[in-house]
């Protein structure tokens, strides 16, 4: 199995089929792996050998898509970074990963300017100047902006270099290294193969996430695993790839309806953002679209709700799992999202172990819990990780026997669904009862009032901790926190429910659309020695 794979097929069986779409730009699979190829030489004549770094930090675009094929066939191993990181993690990425070519665009050209003098292993940079036309709102064309002193313009290195043979890694060889958000201290690279990509994308296609003849919209961050490992069933099918710069409710509802989106993985964030939008209270041809996949992080049911009823033609997936997993290890199909199979009582569960998995709940010893009893989510299969680049005590803590240990605590029930309580390190210990914040979460997601909220456990002398709860009202809505709290003791037990509210304008975000809650117990913690109750 190899990334690339599915662009050969299509370049032999649909050539002039549209590979992608970004803004007024598209091209065929031809034109598509004539660039592939030439950038694969480009990245050679740079001094790219088998097995090199070469990272991109840049908004989504088609050289984006471009990055993701090329630097495989040329036999390049991929570092795409967080585009929501400090300047100190992308030197830290680019240092830990020892990449030499870095592709950039202009959204951070004066951040790599700024970070390039220490990056000890770069050797170049590559200007991915989109001159606008690919964002659908204004008249650039490519290369138009001066390419800045010290490094290569990317159309001018197309224009100039012969395309070459795909280098043909493969199987176990590395396909990328993938850092994790960074949401506590510096992030780890998980080191994934071209297997290990490949099995999960053959995993979602066999779930029905990608249909011939459609077309996928890369909305989410195109660095992010959750984005490529949706991508690949698409690749695998020879579909189409639409792309937007970055999210935002208009630019995606635009791109949805001019070119006939059928695919989108949507972060929970961005459903709510999309659904609660006037935006989409204006007609919209929306036709085309077939299928939402959510997941990265947990969404409220009572979101969840507002967005079926408002795409009542869509069918919801949800998909659970991580980097680490390629990334995926569960799937929540549509049918439990229905009116009827919401009445079997699993809206709430990740689903079962999709395709190629097995997934398991174990408790601290390792040994399988009953069904029913909350443990740790662990899993195996080919989609599970090589490891942590660089970083042989967090893999072997991290792999044990086969299995990934995820940290999200959970439990299994009597057939096979997996229902996610949190983050084993969210669970807040007030007064010795366990409060799982997902599911104070919901309830408070469910009063009219909240835009979005978080749930931390906070010191307190008397409990140990005490469950806090941070909440961004919607515009206009006037709510007490005394009500908040009211409304949730209708909804949940009293132990569980938030002793004290802040209220926020906004949540900190990592870059794929996640709460930082560690930014938000910070204030609470950092001045204790001890980070719990």
């Amino acid at each position: 199995m190899y990334l690339t794979q599915g662009l050969h097929r299509a370049v032999q069986q649909k050539p002039d089929h549209i590979a992608v779409r970004c803004g007024r730009r598209q091209r065929t699979f031809r034109q598509l792996a004539e660039r592939v190829a030439r950038l694969a030489g480009a990245l050679q004549a740079l001094g790219m050998r088998e097995g090199d770094r070469v990272a991109m930090l840049a908004l989504n675009s088609d050289r984006y898509v471009e990055y993701q094929m090329a630097v495989p066939w040329g036999g390049g191993v991929m570092n795409p970074c967080n585009t929501r990181w400090s300047a100190a993690e992308i030197l830290y990425a680019l240092n830990d990963s020892g990449s030499t070519i870095l592709l950039v665009d202009e959204n951070f050209r004066a951040l790599v300017e700024q970070v390039r003098g220490e990056a000890t292993t770069l050797r170049e940079v590559i200007y991915c100047d989109d001159g606008g036309d690919g964002d659908g709102g204004s008249h650039g064309a490519p290369g138009t902006r001066a390419v800045p002193p010290g490094m290569h313009g990317y159309e001018a290195l197309l224009a100039a270099t012969a395309p070459v043979p795909d280098a043909m890694r493969r199987g176990e060889d590395l396909a990328g290294i993938f850092y994790t958000g960074g949401t506590t201290g510096f992030p780890k690279g998980v080191m994934l193969s071209h297997a290990n990509l490949c099995s999960s994308g053959l995993a979602l296609h066999a779930e029905g996430l990608a249909t011939r003849g459609g077309t996928y919209l890369h909305a989410a961050p195109m660095f992010h695993l959750a984005d490529m490992g949706l991508a690949m069933p698409h690749w695998i099918e020879g579909n189409t790839h639409a792309v937007v710069p970055a999210f935002s409710v208009e630019g995606v509802l635009e791109t949805l309806e001019r070119d006939r989106v059928t695919h989108v993985l949507l972060v929970p964030t961005m459903i709510q953002m999309l659904v609660d939008h006037p935006a989409m209270r204006q007609p919209r041809d929306l036709g085309a679209l077939r299928t939402i996949a959510y997941g990265a992080s947990p969404i409220a049911e009572a979101v969840l709700e507002r967005a079926m009823a408002a795409l009542p033609g869509v069918e919801f997936v949800q998909a659970y799992g991580m980097t680490e997993l390629s990334p995926l290890a569960t799937i929540l199909p549509p049918l439990y999202h229905s009116a009827q199979g919401r009445g079997l009582g699993k809206l709430r569960s990740a689903g079962r172990a999709s395709y190629c998995t097995e997934v398991r709940i174990v408790d601290p010893l390792g040994r399988e819990a009953p069904r029913g009893c909350v443990g740790e989510v662990v899993a195996r299969g080919p989609n599970v990780m090589q490891g942590y680049w660089n970083k042989p005590e967090q893999s072997a803590e991290a792999l044990r026997d086969g299995w990934m240990h995820t940290g999200d605590g959970g439990y299994m029930d009597e057939d096979g669904f997996i229902f996610i309580v949190d983050r084993m390190k969210d669970m807040i210990i007030s007064g010795g009862e366990n409060v799982y914040s997902a599911e104070v979460e919901n309830a408070l997601a469910q009063h009219g009032a909240v835009a979005s909220c978080a749930v931390i456990g906070i010191p307190s002398a008397e409990w140990g901790e005490a469950v806090h709860a941070v909440v961004v009202r919607r515009p206009g809505a006037d709510v007490a926190a005394e009500a908040l709290i009211a409304h949730c003791k209708t909804l949940i037990a009293g132990y569980k429910c938030p002793r004290s509210v802040q209220f926020r304008d906004a949540m900190p975000l990592s870059g794929a659309g996640k709460i930082l809650k560690t930014e938000l117990r910070k204030p609470y913690w950092e001045a204790l020695a001890r980070q719990v109750g």
